[in-house]
């Protein structure tokens, strides 16, 4: 009756992903440091810009993914996922792929980590809230049925007239 339906990988992934996060921070930050002088103007703002949402979005995605996994709650890991989906992994991926950033090495290894790290996540994310979901439901469909077998509506669900009976196509009244 109280099926657990949260992910232990997903909440692994989530753990793993606390303690790496400040670890990509900072050698980001520190690698963002060695190349700015020889940045043009636009990537300057462009990467700095990045950065700080990165990491608010990040401190934000984190703590849904926690609250919604571990409690169930459906809206939460839905605004996990989506931020996950729709935010971050585009920042990963604009940080992993565009050349005209100087990417440096250290900065590729670890922008593919988190970029791991976050396909991951959205797999993980979507096939639990669609397990929540179907769990809800079901459990919704199970009360609402609950409570019309305790306090019946007065001949709506009784075939107890013939009148009521609705007839097979093709069949008529035997």
């Amino acid at each position: 009756e109280n099926e657990i339906v949260s992910s232990l990988p997903l909440q692994m992934s989530l753990y793993f992903n606390v303690y790496f996060f400040p670890f990509w921070w900072l050698s980001t930050v520190v690698i963002l440091y060695l190349k700015y002088p020889v940045l043009s103007d636009y990537y300057k703002f462009i990467l700095v810009t990045i950065m700080i949402l990165a990491s608010l979005i990040e401190a934000i995605r984190l703590y849904l993914g926690y609250m919604g996994n571990l409690q169930e709650k459906v809206p939460e890991l839905a605004g996990f996922w989506l931020l996950s989906l729709l935010l971050q992994l585009p920042i990963i991926l604009f940080l992993l792929f565009n050349e005209g950033a100087k990417i440096q090495p250290l900065e590729r290894a670890v922008h593919i980590i988190f970029a791991f790290f976050l396909a991951f996540q959205v797999i993980a994310a979507f096939v639990t809230l669609r397990r929540m979901v179907n769990t809800l439901a079901t459990h919704f469909r199970l009360q609402e049925f609950h409570r019309l077998e305790e306090h019946p509506v007065p001949g709506f669900y009784s075939l107890d007239n013939e009148e009521r009976a609705v007839p097979m196509a093709g069949r008529g009244p035997s």
